[in-house]
């Protein structure tokens, strides 16, 4: 996928042509300085890729013929990380950033008991994985969910049926390596992080109840967003001799 890569939310199988939006246009035009003939792709975030070529170079409305068209599978296993919100944006911004590029699946923002910052930008959000799926040249873009409470997470039937459940804390306890737990013949995985001041005991304990698994990270402290970023490469690689 060496062509430039252009994201459409909304491709329509067996469509012979596509007037591109405004600011892809522009990109296209003005920035990249792509003119008619000249051949790119296009991905729905959903597996759809196809080869096109520009039929009408317009700086705001540019169209593209579409030459090939193929789906492509998601593979390997379900990866969902629900990761607190942070009082620091920018943070989490970088976690959702490099989350996409190493492919996880589902990101869920969190609100926990000590969780400090509650608004969330979805719109910036979404574009964040937006960027970060066209950079690491991909055709699936992560689901990204509207941010949810701990104990409401919980109780929903689809993270009730994830086949692995991990929570990550650092209270003392039992708790075993993430990197030794992760499964890869199991189709999903969900780890849980936690706010700056850590999950509260409350939850850790609501946690196992759900058959949670409590784990731990390393030997050392880590922000949120590292630890979410230490937990994403785990569950992407353990496993798979990646």
């Amino acid at each position: 996928m060496n062509l430039p890569l252009f994201y459409i939310p909304d491709i329509v199988a067996g469509q012979q042509e596509i007037e591109l939006d405004e600011d892809t246009s522009k990109h296209m035009v003005n920035v990249l300085r792509m003119k008619r003939d000249e051949q790119l792709h296009l991905t729905d975030g959903k597996g759809f890729l196809l080869l096109t070529s520009i039929t009408d170079d317009h700086k705001k409305r540019c169209r593209v013929a579409v030459l090939n068209e193929q789906f492509i599978p998601q593979t390997g296993r379900k990866t969902s990380i629900a990761i607190s919100l942070l009082k620091n944006a920018s943070r989490l911004e970088w976690f959702l950033e490099k989350a996409t590029e190493l492919g996880i699946t589902e990101i869920i923002p969190l609100i926990c008991d000590r969780t400090e910052k509650q608004h969330f930008r979805f719109d910036r959000m979404q574009n964040i994985l937006v960027s970060a799926m066209l950079q690491s040249q991909q055709a699936w873009l992560p689901v990204l969910h509207q941010p949810v409470g701990f104990g409401q997470l919980l109780k929903q039937e689809d993270i009730i049926s994830t086949t692995q459940k991990f929570i990550a804390h650092c209270m003392p306890g039992d708790k075993q390596s993430l990197a030794a737990m992760v499964n890869s013949s199991l189709p999903s995985q969900l780890v849980l992080i936690g706010p700056e001041g850590d999950f509260s005991p409350e939850e850790v304990a609501f946690a196992t109840e759900h058959y949670f698994i409590p784990v731990t990270l390393g030997n050392t402290r880590l922000r949120t967003e590292t630890a979410g970023m230490v937990a994403a490469v785990l569950l992407k690689t353990e496993g798979n001799g990646e």
